[in-house]
C-alpha cells in the first residue's frame, strides 16, 4: 500500500499492520500444512520403496535358493577390492588397512608345510579286499622261440578290475541233536528223561531273524536312507517275505535292548570337555494330544573323548530350553550351539561357556551375495572374505595336524586380528543399513553373536563353528527325505537310539553294519554294566567289530 494512501490515526495503522500480519500467519500455516502433507507422502514413498527393496532381495534370494547351486563356497579367486568398488568409503579405508597382512596371508595359505598334492589318475584297489587270479596265458605251442628252444618265463602283466557279489540268502540251521536212555527210558533219577542242548541266546528269540539280518536291515535305512517298504520289495525280488511292519517290529526290540548303551552315551557326553548341540524337525504320527501335522523334534548332541566321540539322538515333541537341559544335565565345559533362543539358559550358567556359531554368521551374508543387490553384497562379501581367511587358517592347522596349544596360539597372532577387522566393519555398517534389509539383518545377527562367536579363539580343541552336530544329524535329515515320518513316538525313540548306535560308530572309524553286527552278537550274553561297556564304540578298534 502507499504511503500517501495510509491513513493518518495511529489506531487504523494498528488495524492494518494487525490484517497484514494475520494473513501473513493464515499463509504461514497453509505453507506448513503442505509442507506436512508433502513430507507424509515423501516418507509414505521411501517406506514404500524400503519395502519394495526388501521384496525384491527375497524374490532374488528365493530364486537363488531354488535354482542356484546351494554350497557356500567362494567361487573363483575374486580379491576384496572388486566389490568394494560398490561401497562407501569407510570400507574402502578398512579394506587398504587390510591389505598388506591379507597378501601374507594368502602367500601363507598356499604353502602347508606336510601336504603334497594328490596325484591325477585313479586310486589303487584297496589290499583289503581278496583277489581272485585268473591266468590267461599263451599256448603252448606260442612258448617256443623259433630257434627251438623254450621260452622262459620272465615277469607278468596284471591289471585289476573290481567285481562283486550280489547279496544272497541264506537259511542258518541251529539242529541240537536230543538224547535218551532206550534201556530205563529215563526212570532211574528224576532228571530229564530227554537231554538237548539249550538254543544259543538270542537277541530276539522268537523271530528268524540273525544278528546278520538286523544289522543289515538297519544300516540300510539309518545309515543309507533305505525305507522298509524298500526293502521289503528288494527281499520280494531275492524270494524272501519280509514285511515292513515285521522290519518295524524287530527295529523297536533291537532299539529296547541297546538302552543301557544309550544311558552310557549320555554318561560319556556330559564327562567330556565340549558338547556340539543342534535340533531338527520330524513328523510323529499317534502324539497324544497332538495333530499328525504337528512339528516334533530330533535333537542331536555330540561330545565326550574329542579323538573319539559320542553323537547322541534324542527324541521330543518339543524344541523347548527343557530338552536341551535335560541331555546336558550336569555337564560342564563349552556348548556350542547355532542362535536359537532355547540354549540361552544354558549358557547363563557359570559351570558352561557358550560358545556361537560363524557358519550361521557367514550364512546370513552369504544369502545378501545370493540375492544379488550389488551394493549391499559389498560388505556381505568382505565379511565373507575375511570368515574365508579364518577358516583357511583352520584348514592349514588341520593339515598340520598341530596340537591344541599350537593352534591357541596361531588363532591369537592371525586369527585375532582378522575378527577385530571383522568387528570393526560391522559396527562401522550397522549405523547406515537399514535394519530390516538382508544385509542389515545379517550385521545384527552377527553382532548379536559376537561374543559367543570369539569364545572359538580361547580354546585350541574348539571349532568356529558348530558343523560337527549339523554334520551328525544330517543322515537323519536325508533320511528323513525317503521314509516322510515316525509312526509312533515309540518308533521316533527307536529310531533316535538306533542313529545314535549308527553315528557314533562311524565318528569312531568303525564299520557300522559290523558294529551292529558284534552288538546284537555279544547283547544277549551281557550281565553287567562293564559288559555294557565292553560294546561301546570307544571301546572298539577296527579290527574288533570285524
Amino acid at each position: 500500500m502507499k504511503a500517501t494512501l495510509l491513513p493518518d490515526d495511529i489506531a487504523s495503522l494498528k488495524r492494518i499492520i494487525a490484517d497484514h500480519e494475520a494473513a501473513a500467519a493464515e499463509r504461514d500455516s497453509v505453507i506448513a500444512e503442505r509442507d506436512s502433507v508433502i513430507a507424509n507422502h515423501e516418507a509414505a514413498a521411501a517406506d514404500k520403496d524400503q519395502y519394495i527393496s526388501h521384496l525384491e532381495e527375497q524374490v532374488r534370494l528365493f530364486k537363488a535358493w531354488r535354482f542356484a547351486a546351494r554350497s557356500e563356497k567362494a567361487k573363483g579367486p575374486q580379491g576384496e577390492d572388486q566389490y568394494s568398488l560398490f561401497d562407501e568409503a569407510e570400507l574402502v579405508a578398512i579394506q587398504a588397512d587390510a591389505t598388506p597382512e591379507t597378501d601374507e596371508e594368502e602367500a601363507d595359505a598356499t604353502e602347508v608345510a606336510g601336504h603334497s598334492r594328490r596325484k591325477k589318475g585313479r586310486r589303487p584297489i584297496s589290499e583289503d579286499y581278496p583277489r581272485v587270479e585268473v591266468i590267461h596265458d599263451i599256448s603252448e605251442e606260442d612258448k617256443v622261440c623259433p630257434c627251438g628252444c623254450d621260452l622262459s618265463r620272465i615277469g607278468e602283466e596284471v591289471s585289476e578290475k573290481l567285481d562283486i557279489i550280489p547279496q544272497k540268502i541264506q537259511v542258518i540251521r541251529h539242529v541240537r541233536p536230543k538224547y535218551a536212555c532206550r534201556v530205563c527210558e529215563g526212570v532211574e533219577d528224576d532228571g530229564p528223561t530227554v537231554k538237548t542242548a539249550p538254543m544259543p541266546p538270542q537277541l530276539i528269540p522268537q523271530g528268524i531273524v540273525s544278528p546278520g539280518l538286523l544289522a543289515y536291515i538297519l544300516v540300510n535305512k539309518f545309515a543309507d536312507g533305505l525305507p522298509f517298504y524298500r526293502q521289503s520289495t528288494m527281499f520280494d525280488r531275492l524270494g524272501v517275505d519280509i514285511s515292513r511292519a515285521t522290519m518295524s517290529g524287530w527295529a523297536l526290540r533291537a532299539a529296547e535292548a541297546c538302552e543301557p548303551l544309550l544311558v552310557l552315551f549320555h554318561e560319556q557326553i556330559r564327562s567330556g570337555p565340549i558338547i556340539n548341540l543342534d535340533e531338527t524337525t520330524v513328523q510323529v504320527l499317534k502324539e497324544p494330544g497332538r495333530k499328525n501335522t504337528s512339528k516334533s523334534y530330533m535333537w542331536v548332541a555330540r561330545g565326550g573323548e574329542i579323538a573319539r566321540p559320542v553323537v547322541l539322538f534324542h527324541y521330543d515333541p518339543g524344541r523347548g530350553a527343557k530338552v536341551a537341559e535335560e541331555i546336558v544335565g550336569n555337564f560342564r565345559g563349552f556348548l556350542q550351539t547355532d542362535g536359537y533362543a532355547g540354549y540361552n539358559a544354558l549358557g547363563e550358567r557359570v559351570d558352561i561357556r557358550h560358545v556361537g556359531c560363524m557358519a550361521h554368521v557367514r550364512r546370513k551374508f552369504h544369502d545378501v551375495v545370493k540375492s544379488g543387490a550389488k551394493k549391499k553384497s559389498g560388505t556381505a562379501q568382505t565379511v565373507l572374505d575375511l570368515i574365508g581367511k579364518l577358516y583357511k587358517l583352520e584348514k592349514q592347522a588341520r593339515e598340520q595336524k598341530l596340537e591344541p596349544e599350537a593352534i591357541y596360539a596361531m588363532r591369537q597372532e592371525r586369527a585375532r586380528p582378522i575378527m577385530d577387522k571383522i568387528k570393526v566393519l560391522l559396527d562401522a555398517r550397522v549405523k547406515t543399513t537399514p535394519p530390516k534389509s538382508l544385509l542389515g539383518r545379517a550385521i545384527s545377527y552377527a553382532l548379536g553373536q559376537w561374543e559367543r562367536v570369539m569364545l572359538y579363539l580361547e580354546d585350541g580343541r574348539l571349532q568356529p563353528d558348530n558343523n560337527a552336530a549339523e554334520n551328525a544329524i544330517r543322515p537323519f535329515a536325508v533320511g528323513r527325505k525317503n521314509w516322510l515320518f515316525s509312526g509312533s513316538p515309540r518308533g521316533a525313540r527307536a529310531s533316535a537310539a538306533i542313529y545314535s548306535l549308527i553315528e557314533t560308530a562311524k565318528a569312531c572309524g568303525l564299520n557300522p553294519y559290523e558294529y551292529l553286527l558284534h552288538v546284537f552278537e555279544q547283547m544277549p550274553y551281557v550281565r553287567s554294566k562293564d559288559d555294557f561297556k565292553d560294546l561301546l564304540p570307544q571301546a572298539m578298534s577296527k579290527n574288533d567289530s570285524v
